[in-house]
């Protein structure tokens, strides 16, 4: 029944989201966005443009939507009433007790909170994020950065008294409808020095680097901590899985296989980003010969040598994947055709 609501509503999901929307949708991933901040953080430099990141953080969100409002967002939003009843009807009649040191509550009814583990939570927490963002007149703004003369500030970026303008604007509206921003995990990335941000009273913190879906951001844009990292992970699980590589009772296909399968995903996550130097690609080299020389393998290491073109060209990984990041953004900015 959730498969087929889920499928039911994708559709309109896919129509009301925007581009920069990537979470959960065909064809698009985390690597897409990792590449789209990497590049506007490279291209932001070569053309000596300051630019602002925020890293929006909600207090318990998942639990803080309000059904009745969500019920009104999905309307607003043009997802019939055919689907918005069948979902009301799975949200209908949830009751709650807690349970204490003396006993029991009485039975309340729940009137807020999308169930975590639900197919459903995805569509529903995206939509009911994209109608904040919406309300908070984004797009009008004209705080950001104009890429082919587009503004462009749905990733949250703008100089330093626009960006505050904007999460101003962002917080409001998120109150309105239940959502809270948890300023303690909230960070700020910025291309140049800044002493101190605020937001009503509460500093937000100002970091040189953020873990961003599992990758390093850098506010420098240069990818060398990522690369040396992203190896420290391959090491650690050749570590993990050194008994299993070494035992004589299990093939060279199997080992071959579990090992693309698990130490190249963790190296090359968010390759698609990376501008390596002549010591990083010998870097990588040694890597990849010593994993295949400690899992015992007699192939050929000349013939599984990573591929990497000459020049400051995003890197290409033998055995990686085959899906190429979009192309983010065209460049130049308006300021410098």
């Amino acid at each position: 029944m959730l498969k087929i609501l889920q499928d039911s509503l994708q559709q309109y999901v896919n129509r009301e989201l925007p581009d920069v929307q990537a979470g959960f949708r065909k064809g698009r991933g985390t690597r897409d966005q990792i590449t789209n901040i990497c590049w506007i953080i490279k291209k932001a430099r070569e053309f000596q443009k300051n630019i602002y990141f925020c890293f929006i953080d909600y207090a318990k969100a998942f639990d803080c939507v309000d059904h009745n409002k969500l019920w009104t967002i999905l309307k607003e939003m043009g997802i019939p009433d055919h689907l918005t009843c069948l979902l009301r009807n799975l949200y209908a009649g949830q009751e709650a007790t807690v349970r204490t040191g003396r006993g029991t509550t009485d039975w309340f009814q729940i009137g807020k909170g999308v169930r975590q583990g639900c197919i459903l939570l995805p569509c529903l927490f995206k939509l009911y994020a994209e109608y904040i963002m919406r309300n908070s007149e984004l797009e009008e703004a004209q705080a950001g950065i104009k890429i082919a003369g587009r503004n462009i500030n749905n990733l949250r970026y703008a100089d330093e008294e626009e960006l505050k303008s904007l999460l101003m604007k962002v917080k409001e509206e998120s109150e309105k409808f239940g959502l809270k921003l948890n300023i303690q995990k909230m960070k700020i990335m910025a291309s140049s020095p800044n002493t101190s941000w605020e937001i009503d009273g509460e500093t937000v913190e100002t970091v040189a680097d953020f873990i961003f879906l599992s990758s390093k951001i850098i506010a420098d844009g240069y990818c060398s901590h990522e690369i040396k990292r992203h190896l420290l992970l391959g090491r650690k699980v050749m570590t993990t899985l050194e008994s299993i590589l070494k035992s004589r009772d299990i093939t060279l296909s199997t080992k071959v296989h579990l090992v693309k399968a698990m130490v190249f995903p963790v190296v090359m996550y968010g390759c698609e980003s990376w501008i390596i130097k002549k010591a990083e690609c010998r870097r990588i080299d040694a890597f990849e010969l010593w994993y295949w020389r400690d899992s015992e393998s007699p192939l050929d290491c000349k013939k599984i040598q990573p591929v990497h073109p000459k020049g400051d060209q995003s890197w290409v990984f033998t055995g990686g994947t085959d899906v190429e990041a979009e192309t983010p953004i065209i460049w130049p900015p308006d300021a410098k055709s």
